[in-house]
């Protein structure tokens, strides 16, 4: 039982600057799935490996948690409107989003700094979250600012401003 204030810990963790990337896979059913997440990291070059971490509480969470593909895009400085859509929006998100398809036929995000097509290569579960690592089978990037985020806050680095604070359910 850990003694530490789960929004203080929210709030130290919200201390690091990170990326903004939308999430997506495809379910059992075939339909598209996606959420926000700042919870991506390089692994390794050599296999070329990357980690996201899929929360529990995502209505999509079965369906990243036993994906066979799933795919990263990181969202441009332009692009909170994107970011906001798969963290809150309850529709069809993709419906709002301009998109096209992988290798994998997992949508990728139009206007997308880089994206990475993976092949899943383990799941581990990890406290209220699972840790989806992906073997990386095509990437590309573009020459345009990232989206960042910390304290709540979507980052434009190109700008060196902090936007209006977002409420949320990034991780």
């Amino acid at each position: 039982m850990s003694m530490i204030d789960p929004s203080s810990l929210r709030a130290a963790f919200g201390a690091y600057m990170t990326g903004v990337t939308v999430v997506t896979a495809r379910d059992a059913h075939g339909q598209a799935v996606g959420f926000t997440a700042n919870s991506f990291t390089s692994v390794s070059l050599d296999p070329p490996l990357l980690l996201v971490c899929p929360g529990h509480f995502l209505s999509s969470f079965e369906a990243f948690s036993g994906c066979t593909h799933f795919a990263v895009s990181v969202l441009a400085a332009d692009q909170r409107g994107v970011a906001d859509i798969f963290a809150r929006h309850k529709g069809d998100r993709f419906a709002a989003v301009a998109h096209r398809f992988d290798l994998h036929d997992v949508p990728v995000i139009e206007g997308a700094v880089a994206r990475f097509s993976c092949t899943t290569a383990k799941v581990i579960p990890a406290g209220d979250h699972v840790i989806l690592m992906g073997e990386v089978r095509d990437a590309a990037r573009r020459n345009s600012p990232a989206l960042g985020y910390a304290d709540g806050q979507y980052f434009d680095l190109a700008q060196g401003e902090l936007a209006s604070p977002v409420h949320a359910e990034t991780h």
